[in-house]
């Protein structure tokens, strides 16, 4: 079963997708692994005998599109960063159970693709709540974990989830302008400047079948989770705030070291805090000798 609407879809999500490759300004390998999920199209940046950090993106949301964000860290790291199974992308369009051991599994395979036993771990909003997931199911193979703009611990308020989920789906069906101005200036901290997310916003809203439930997770579910956990969340994130987020995070996470909020940042964050998010993730990789 496919997650695009029409073929036309699935070819408009690929053009944004190597597009968004092109922009990462840096030499990138791609390949493709075999998993119990199907296969799984990979991103490869930063020295091939450099320590490996594994990369995994926001939901209904392409790969390189978040990978931009943490690019500057493969001057030192090897990223290995794979397109979520049934997810614009290029993998297979397997969809997993969010709030099972499926994706726990997925990203097992993933590791054992590439002969790592545990490693450092990078996830953006869906992408975190994957590792979260894998934390409850194999917390052995995540040496750290950065979460930012984190799913995994719920979502916030019901009345601003519904303003922007309304507007998408009108979206759908209505596919002006000034509805998809509506729905990106609510997750883009700098949505007049950012082309390539309102286009892949855009293009992901009319042509895939959106994945709607996010990973989530327990205490005793993360109770044998102990590796070291930085969180970094947006001030104005419609989807996690950290005035919901980081209570329960604590609650759930043993090991939770760093908590960072970033001031008028939304869901989508802006270059400059990008940058800054990177640099607190080296600094964190660093101080925990992850």
């Amino acid at each position: 079963m496919t997650i695009y609407r029409s073929e036309e879809g699935k070819r408009e999500l690929e053009h944004w997708y190597d597009i968004a490759v092109d922009h990462l300004e840096i030499s990138v390998d791609e390949t493709h692994i075999e998993t119990r999920y199907g296969s799984t199209h990979v991103l490869l940046a930063g020295p091939a005998d450099g320590p490996p950090i594994f990369v995994f993106h926001g939901g209904n949301a392409t790969n390189p599109m978040t990978l931009a964000w943490y690019i500057d860290l493969a001057d030192e790291y090897r990223l290995i960063a794979p397109d979520t199974v049934g997810h614009p992308g290029k993998s297979a369009e397997t969809r997993l159970d969010p709030e099972g051991d499926e994706y726990g599994k997925w990203v097992v395979d993933v590791l054992d693709a590439f002969d790592v036993d545990a490693a450092p771990m990078i996830g953006t909003s869906y992408g975190a709540g994957i590792i979260v997931r894998t934390g409850a199911y194999a917390p052995d193979r995540i040496e750290c974990a950065a979460l930012v703009v984190p799913a995994g611990f719920g979502t916030g308020p019901i009345r601003p989830l519904l303003k922007v989920g309304l507007q998408s789906v009108l979206y759908r069906f209505v596919p002006r302008d000034r509805i998809l101005d509506y729905v990106t200036s609510a997750l883009v901290t700098e949505a007049e400047s950012d082309r390539l997310a309102r286009s892949t916003i855009g293009a992901s809203l009319r042509y895939v079948e959106l994945e709607r439930e996010m990973p989530d997770s327990t205490a005793a579910e993360l109770a044998d989770f102990t590796a070291p956990v930085a969180l970094h969340l947006s001030e104005a994130d419609p989807f996690f705030p950290p005035e919901v987020i980081v209570p329960r995070a604590r609650e759930r996470l043993p090991s939770l070291s760093n908590v960072e909020t970033l001031p008028g940042e939304r869901h989508i964050l802006s270059p400059s805090a990008r940058e800054a998010v990177t640099s607190s993730i080296r600094a964190f990789l660093d101080d925990v000798q992850c």
